[in-house]
């Protein structure tokens, strides 16, 4: 047990790169897809790029979950990297637009074991009461990816090309995997007579998220239905199965359920509404793109500081319920006063970019204090599952709340076009829309915070019982 610190000392820098990677690829496109409009087809097809990637991810993740807790997660995390590696050779090598997308999704599905995979492997080594001073470091990685992607695609493609993007995925993959390989070591799971995986069951919980994705981004009534109807097979299968992919039954406690709905109500509300700022930004203030992306570096650099604070605390104190109880409370604030400023003609912009600093810092005690909780009521069995399905949840949370805010949107811009020639105004006007409708869903989402459990949290890691069990 006094060796388990110099253990996640080293690594750690392996996680954190894994990480990245995972995260990274879901922004660092974004500025891109202009040049490859113009190299492989029209602009209606691009986001079939961004798309397929999240689609894959999105879908792949309790999958991750439950082979890392079957099969152990070690292997599971080394082809998760294997995967994102190969489909980053392959894109830079695409000749149309749905080539491009289907190395997406290989590159996809290695993505969405990145974060689960390094997420579920701390979870195992650390024990939650000291995994607090953790979250800080692994929230890093995420404020990185949302600050620097975008930065990072728009030079590369302006300088060298968009396929150039790619080219830093297979050194720094591969790197990850290097370093995972030579630092962890973790048991086993014991051999036994397991019942099968339900694969049926992962197909279908697959199908349901790649749908509702399609859904999101393109309003398709069918992606609907095919939704409905992959999830409906996925219950059926859940009930019967010997071993299902998400196990109805974690849906009982409510350290699982509770922040299960939080991260999906969180990532509805927080990405429906700040993934339109630059946009606003870029019309109200005619700024680059690149430029209007950097509205949001003070509400990540409030996710950082409050992530940190709140791990220190939680690992000093042993209590977490007060931080998302109170970060949920303030990100709602934040909402309410950025639609009361925004729907002002003559808004102080400083003061839009003051609200989006307090949302940062209310979602910064929230997103990861929600995975910790989760992790801390689950047995050694399900910890992959859990720590999967909170992520998994937000991720579709994310996705609906872009699509739902998005049309919300387009649909207020295009009734205030024909009444106003001024496009910044039109766009303040229904981003304030946007962020007072959204509003209630945090506050419903600090309710829920008010029910979870004040469990102590264990001091001892799994890898430590699992050692002295043998």
């Amino acid at each position: 047990m006094n060796q388990r610190p110099s253990t996640i000392t080293t690594v750690l820098p392996g996680l954190l790169l894994a990480m990245l990677l995972g995260a990274l690829d879901q922004t660092i496109m974004a500025p891109a897809l202009s040049s490859i409009a113009r190299d492989l087809g029209d602009l209606a097809d691009m986001p079939a790029v961004m798309t397929a990637y999240l689609a894959a991810a999105t879908a792949a993740m309790p999958v991750y979950g439950k082979l890392g807790d079957r099969f152990g997660r070690g292997v599971v995390i080394q082809v998760a990297l294997v995967l994102f590696v190969l489909g980053a050779l392959l894109c830079p090598l695409a000749t149309s637009v749905p080539q491009l997308a289907a190395f997406r999704v290989l590159q996809g599905l290695g993505g969405g074991g990145l974060s689960i995979g390094a997420q579920a492997i701390l979870g195992e080594l650390v024990s939650p009461r000291e995994r607090g001073r953790y979250l800080g470091q692994m929230g890093a990685a995420y404020v990185v990816a949302a600050v620097g992607g975008p930065l990072i695609g728009g030079l590369i493609t302006d300088h060298f090309g968009w396929r150039w993007i790619f080219a830093i995925y297979p050194p720094l993959g591969l790197l990850a995997a290097a370093v995972l390989a030579r630092t962890l070591r973790l048991p086993r799971p014991r051999p036994g007579a397991a019942p099968p995986v339900d694969y049926l069951g992962a197909a279908a919980l697959a199908g349901t998220v790649a749908a509702l994705v399609l859904y999101g981004q393109t309003g398709s009534p069918v992606a609907l239905l095919v939704a409905l109807a992959a999830a409906a097979a996925w219950l059926v299968s859940a009930r019967h199965a010997a071993d299902p992919v998400l196990p109805l039954r974690l849906f009982r406690d409510r350290s699982f359920t509770v922040p299960v709905a939080v991260s999906f109500l969180v990532g509805f509300a927080l990405f429906g509404t700040v993934t339109y700022v630059p946009a606003w930004a870029g019309l109200a203030m005619g700024v680059p793109a690149s430029q209007a992306a950097l509205m949001l570096t003070g509400l990540m650099a409030g996710v950082l500081l409050t992530t940190v604070a709140s791990g220190r605390m939680i690992t000093r104190t042993g209590r977490y319920l007060v931080y998302p109880i109170t970060g949920t409370a303030l990100a709602a604030i934040g909402l309410a006063l950025a639609s009361w400023l925004l729907a002002t003609d003559t808004e102080p912009r400083i003061l839009v970019a003051a609200t989006l600093v307090l949302i940062g810092l209310g979602i910064g005690c929230v997103v990861q204090v929600m995975v910790l909780i989760a992790q801390n009521g689950a047995e050694h069995a399900d910890l992959g599952t859990a720590t999967s399905a909170v992520t998994f949840f937000r991720q579709i949370g994310a996705s609906l709340g872009v699509a739902v805010v998005g049309a919300l949107i387009s649909r207020h811009v295009a009734l205030q076009g024909a009444a106003t020639s001024d496009g910044g105004q039109a766009m303040g006007h229904a981003l304030a829309l946007a962020f007072g409708a959204v509003a209630p869903v945090l506050v419903v989402a600090c309710v829920l915070t008010l029910t979870l459990p004040a469990r102590p949290l264990r001091t001892t890691a799994h890898v430590d019982d699992l050692v002295e069990e043998r």
